[in-house]
């Protein structure tokens, strides 16, 4: 019996089946959990994709107008009605239940700092917003019980399967930037240093209050304001060249700016020039080069054989586009609107021969009332449109409109208009530190302005770029501005939308 007893215990046979039958359950578990964390990298990956989308959809709309906001909605709509299938249950679809869509004025800095699909970050900083013209980034969030709940085939327990819940997260951002525009910037007009009767340049613009104004601007000093331009860093060499070929050799982002010191306004006024056909010793070569053009209409009260600086004749015979009434009395840097069609009559009769005896429409003006005084660029327009520049001015000067002293072979076009700048609004008294700083600077907004005449020099006798000859300020007229209240013309043809992914 002990024999058979000792054998029985020695006896190593069949051992390999009961070791399987031990393993065999965790052997099945762990394949049952890497099929399951194999599915839920998958499913993961495609509904990070689905949320990637939706992010990037809403997040292109946010472009600060009104119904920025609604157009984003729209857009997620738009793309869930697609019916992607995703998951395991229901539809096999992300519908717009499964997902929370908040729209954000900001981030954490930090991309560890989580924020939760309310918008309000581990911090409990509350980056949501409501208000269209202030948000610019959408953070989409797959709901617990949405798309992302799948069963397992592991069980957590003997008898049920489980379910899993993958909540994926994208935040995407609307990403502006403007190209053709020229690297300068002007001091906001509107802005006070009592942030209640501050006016944005959309604001303005949309009340009327820049139409028919005039707006003289300095280079600005240490203490930037309303009055004032100023330039922007860009990365062509020449400041000069840049501002008469109408590119900053580069794009600028919508929300950030750098200014840039060191360059005399004399290459300012040089390159500004250029577009009325007056070329400064410097660019007395560029005469002919098609990319240094001038406008199709130059018309500016002067001789049209001289051609190296501006020099305006004083007898009448000739006129510039008229400078504005009551010039910095009521803010610094602009004039009053132009209130009466009589302001015409003597700028009609010396270059048109002829009384101002049917009013120009006012065809810009943002508050649809065309039959207000022309602007200085609605006339200017008008002379274009209906064959007016080659009109010969009184004697003796004679003055026309056709460029006389540019020389180039492929003759100057009308679009781009080549008196029209895109340009920067900077509130400057807000952000002085930053201007003197070179910090990056948010813009209050972009203009289309209106060059009315050329820059002059208060000692005419020397070139534009002797910083000894005295300056004198620029002569702008705002013709549209970017954002909600806009004619659009401006961003049509200058903005660059992108959206991106931050998170």
């Amino acid at each position: 019996m002990l024999r058979t007893i000792r054998e029985f215990w020695n006896d190593q046979r069949g051992i390999a089946m009961i070791l399987v039958a031990i393993m065999l359950p965790v052997l099945i578990g762990f394949a049952l959990l890497a099929v399951d964390m194999s599915r839920a990298t998958g499913l993961h990956s495609d509904l990070q994709k689905g949320v990637d989308a939706l992010a990037l959809a809403g997040a292109a709309e946010l472009d600060g107008r009104a119904d920025s906001i609604t157009r984003a909605n729209n857009a997620i709509n738009n793309l869930i009605a697609n019916r992607t299938l995703f998951s395991t249950a229901g539809s096999h679809q992300i519908a717009r239940a499964d997902v929370t869509v908040t729209y954000l004025t900001g981030i954490p800095t930090s991309d560890s700092t989580a924020l939760g699909a309310n918008g309000v970050d581990a911090n409990s900083i509350n980056w949501a917003s409501t208000d269209p013209t202030a948000v610019s980034l959408v953070v989409v969030t797959l709901n617990a019980a949405g798309a992302g709940n799948f069963e397992t085939f592991f069980p957590v327990s003997m008898s049920s399967r489980s379910t899993m819940d993958i909540r994926p997260q994208a935040v995407a951002g609307f990403k502006q930037s403007i190209c053709e525009t020229v690297p300068l910037f002007m001091c906001n007009p509107f802005e006070t240093t009592t942030p209640g009767t501050s006016k944005t340049i959309q604001q303005a613009f949309a009340s009327g209050d820049t139409y028919g104004r005039e707006f003289r601007v300095l280079k600005a000093g240490n203490n930037p304001g309303p009055g004032n331009f100023g330039l922007l860093d860009n990365n062509l060499t020449s400041l000069r060249d840049a501002i008469a070929m109408g590119t900053a050799g580069t794009c600028y982002s919508r929300d950030a700016l750098t200014t840039k010191t060191g360059v005399t306004l004399g290459q300012v006024n040089t390159g500004l020039n250029t577009r009325f056909a007056i070329y400064s010793n410097s660019l007395n070569k560029q005469d002919k080069n098609f990319a240094y053009r001038p406008s199709v209409n130059v018309r500016k009260g002067q001789k049209s054989n001289a051609c190296n600086k501006y020099s305006p004749v004083t007898d009448g015979s000739a006129l510039p586009l008229p400078d504005g009434a009551r010039y910095g009395v009521d803010a610094p840097g602009m004039s009053d609107k132009i209130t009466a069609q009589s302001f015409w009559s003597a700028y009609w009769l010396a270059n048109h021969k002829s009384a101002y005896s049917a009013p120009v429409p006012a065809k810009t003006n943002p508050t649809g009332n065309t039959g207000a005084p022309a602007s200085r660029y609605d006339v200017y327009r008008y002379e274009i449109d209906h064959g007016l520049v080659a009109d010969q001015s009184q004697n003796p000067t004679k003055e026309v409109g056709t460029p006389q002293c540019y020389k180039g072979t492929q003759a100057p076009t009308d679009s781009p208009d080549r008196r029209l700048l895109n340009m920067a609004i900077i509130d400057c008294i807000a952000n002085t530190d930053k201007i003197n700083g070179h910090s990056q600077i948010r813009p209050d907004g972009y203009a289309s302005v209106f060059v009315n005449t050329p820059i002059a020099k208060q000692d005419n006798t020397k070139d534009d770029e002797d910083s000894s000859a005295g300056e004198k300020p620029i002569s702008l007229e705002i013709v549209d501005v970017d954002g909600a209240f806009a004619n659009n013309t401006l961003v049509d043809k200058a903005f660059r939308n992108e959206a991106q992914l931050y998170r």
